[in-house]
């Protein structure tokens, strides 16, 4: 490893977690009608995939070609990913009033964050949250 404490670094400025599903139409369908995404489909390409757009966030969609094992199923414990948001309450709440399964209710928790927690229909859990203090 390159010691560059003189040297300036790269900054990393986005993240897009990529998610292997079994249907993507029907995953894309949900984030839409029920999370707020903008769904765009690339069926075309070499790697055909499902782009899903909200705020500054994007989730990729890939075809699984096994079945889809959430990190809690594989781990223990842990969420599929985590979505900073400074407006938890409102966004549950926008969440639910569509029909998201809210698997953890907006708490603070012992990591100092609030945050609460969705399941999507492919059984990953999604936190939406954000470090306070």
């Amino acid at each position: 490893m390159s010691d560059v404490t003189n040297q300036s670094r790269a900054s990393v400025v986005g993240s897009h977690p990529v998610f292997p599903v079994p249907d993507p139409a029907a995953t894309a369908n949900y984030y839409s009608a029920v999370l707020g995404f903008r769904a765009v489909s690339h069926p075309d390409v070499a790697e055909p995939h499902v782009c899903l757009y909200r705020d500054g966030v994007e989730i990729i969609l890939t075809r699984a070609s096994t079945g889809v094992r959430p990190n809690r199923e594989l781990y223990g414990y842990g969420y599929d990913a985590y979505f900073i948001t400074a407006e938890q309450a409102l966004l549950q709440a926008e969440f639910e009033a569509a029909g998201a399964l809210v698997v953890k209710p907006l708490t603070r928790t012992d990591y100092h964050n609030d945050e609460f927690v969705v399941q999507d229909p492919d059984g990953r859990w999604l936190a939406f949250g954000l470090k306070n203090g």
